[in-house]
């Protein structure tokens, strides 16, 4: 936490957090607002936000009421999309206005676009014009795009301007966002035609024109360019901020690296979940009905993939009785497969999302995920076939299990690569339904491989 009282100055971090959330919760629950209200007196926002996380349900209002002035904007821009909408549905709309009017553009959109129909249009009725007309505009773009998470504030400066020219006008301007990096140099068309640093603006003599101290190459960021492509440009390019435009090349807002790192952590946590059929959603403020719907969705699919295995497994019943050893060994074909195609598959999602893997790298990738494929099944054919041949006697048994290890990992190396990159050309998000896939096709090849190469081999 941001503060603690001197009492707390020998507590860890987590220490000290626990003991906020025992006070405050007992001076809720004792019906002492005020004294809840000082606990809390010295916290960060972001503190602030996290405690609304940690403290019971039913008493988040009560500890709204006590926070009183201290719970603004700020706050709410911190807190969990889950605990703010509650709260917010708790609050009179002529509040919810108050705070969004409050917001930057970009985080009002985010609280503005969870509203009810009926609660939308009286929140936005509430608002000044200029707020309500820049969030109307958000909202016409696309979700996750450009558009929604910019920054409708940009400082710019017409080319013909000297150096003192805009350091009076931002002076003057006082901007109410004074969080910004660098001035945009527009021509008259109001289109970027390059950006001066603040340090370079500073440091300039005051008699040059801007055109003269501008940097003219620059990231231009196109209004409706999904979000994750716009971190991937960050990343790429080490940007602090960048220029977002509209169709026609116009500046129409600002995009900076502290809304890319909350883009970053949502994106990467998304792609983690869907990998593993749990949903994009990792908060543990997200209603039970809805995840258990998200899981289940997910597991009756894997249901159906483990019946359609089972049925391979069926196929070779006869020579599971006739040796029974393949029973026990056969689910380590499978298993090993499964997790060699899930490294293989998060390696390739995640190549797919920051834009390495592309039509270009397609086929360099296949090769060299079957190299990687080649080389592990060979390493662990060999040890897995060594040991067989060691604990049952059996030659035999070890060679075909080796071998199937071997197929199996280079069924599993393909297909973590060609399944993703297909539905990705198809417009599917990979990481959603690839893993089940995957799954699928290492299992079922897993126990064909081994239990058909046992009768190949007249082994049973």
């Amino acid at each position: 936490m941001a503060a603690a009282p001197e009492a707390e100055l020998e507590l860890t971090p987590a220490e000290a957090e626990e003991s906020l959330v025992a006070d405050v919760t007992a001076a809720l629950e004792s019906d002492e607002p005020q004294r809840a209200a000082e606990r809390t007196a010295a916290l960060h926002p972001a503190d602030i936000a996290d405690l609304f996380e940690q403290i019971a349900p039913h008493l988040r209002l009560s500890l709204a009421r006590a926070l009183g002035d201290q719970l603004d904007s700020n706050v709410f821009a911190e807190m969990s999309e889950w605990v703010r909408d509650a709260l917010l549905e708790e609050l009179p709309n002529t509040e919810v206005a108050e705070v969004i009017g409050d917001m930057d553009t970009d985080d009002a959109v985010a609280v503005v676009e969870e509203l009810d129909p009926e609660d939308k249009a009286e929140v936005l009725a509430g608002l000044d014009a200029a707020d309500r007309v820049a969030i109307e505009e958000a909202l016409t773009f696309p979700e996750e795009s450009a558009g929604r998470i910019m920054r409708r504030d940009p400082q710019a400066a017409p080319e013909h301007w000297t150096v003192r020219q805009a350091i009076d006008h931002l002076r003057a301007e006082q901007p109410d966002d004074t969080d910004f990096w660098e001035l945009f140099v527009v021509d008259p068309a109001h289109c970027p035609v390059g950006t001066i640093r603040l340090s370079w603006l500073l440091t300039a003599p005051t008699t040059l024109k801007l055109t003269d101290v501008m940097q003219r190459e620059q990231t231009l960021i196109p209004v409706e360019m999904d979000q994750e492509e716009v971190a991937n440009l960050f990343q790429k390019y080490a940007l602090i901020s960048a220029a977002v435009t509209d169709s026609a090349g116009r500046l129409v807002g600002v995009i900076t690296v502290d809304d890319i790192l909350h883009i970053v952590q949502q994106e990467a946590s998304e792609d983690i979940l869907r990998l593993a059929g749990a949903g994009d959603e990792s908060d543990l403020n997200v209603p039970i009905p809805k995840v258990v719907r998200v899981r289940l969705y997910w597991l009756v699919i894997n249901l159906g993939t483990a019946i359609l295995a089972s049925s391979v497994v069926g196929l070779f019943q006869g020579a599971i009785e006739r040796l029974v050893v393949l029973a026990t060994l056969m689910p380590i074909v499978s298993g090993m497969g499964g997790n060699a195609g899930t490294q293989t598959l998060a390696v390739v999602v995640r190549a797919l999302a920051t834009g390495q893997l592309t039509t270009s790298t397609t086929r360099r990738a296949i090769a060299r995920e079957m190299t990687i494929a080649a080389a592990n099944g060979l390493a662990l054919g060999t040890l897995i076939g060594l040991g067989v041949t060691i604990r049952y006697s059996n030659l035999l048994l070890g060679a075909v299990m080796g071998a199937a290890m071997l197929i199996n990992n280079l069924v599993a190396g393909a297909a973590g690569v060609l399944i993703p990159v297909f539905l990705d050309r198809r417009g599917i998000d990979p990481a959603v339904s690839s893993a089940v896939f995957v799954t699928t096709m290492t299992d079922c090849m897993g126990f064909f491989s081994f239990l058909g190469l046992a009768v190949l081999t007249g082994l049973a």
